[in-house]
């Protein structure tokens, strides 16, 4: 007879969600003419739109990506023309990200809206109580995540 804790189901509904919301999104940004764009490049542009001109290692930290699939992707963004890596002028060793004319355009304004539409659509049905609850055991879940993973 198995236990409650064995018949726990979040990390499936988590593996759930993330294959449907990513297929929603893809289909959004085709609809806004947005192509060529990854989760992985949407995730580094997200972060730099945030704050720019960061370090690699802030980059990382912030998309959780693997190095050398933030390596792969930053290849790619800077063919394209969207990113520039260069050295810090205080540390020659660090790497810094700036994100190009050609990764601001109206990508972002496109990007903002279609991430409100697909927040709209996750949080339906919820109260704002419940959306910052919700968030806040996403939060603790990522931060046991990362914990265990730094560990190894």
């Amino acid at each position: 007879m198995s236990t409650l804790k064995e018949q726990r189901k979040a990390g499936f509904l988590i593996s759930q969600i993330q294959q449907i919301s990513s297929r929603i999104l893809n289909k959004k940004l085709k609809e806004n003419k947005i192509y060529n764009i990854t989760a992985s490049k949407g995730r580094i542009l997200f972060t730099l739109w945030k704050k720019d001109n960061i370090t690699l290692m802030e980059l990382a930290k912030k998309t959780s990506l693997s190095k050398s699939n933030l390596s792969m992707t930053l290849d790619k963004m800077e063919k394209e023309g969207r990113i520039l890596r260069k050295n810090s002028p205080d540390n020659r060793r660090e790497i810094r990200i700036e994100l190009l004319e050609k990764g601001l355009n109206d990508l972002n304004k496109k990007f903002l809206k279609i991430s409100m539409e697909m927040n709209e659509l996750f949080f339906k049905g919820f109260d704002e109580k419940e959306i910052d609850a919700f968030e806040n055991y996403l939060d603790r879940s990522l931060q046991n995540l990362k914990n265990y993973n730094l560990k190894k």
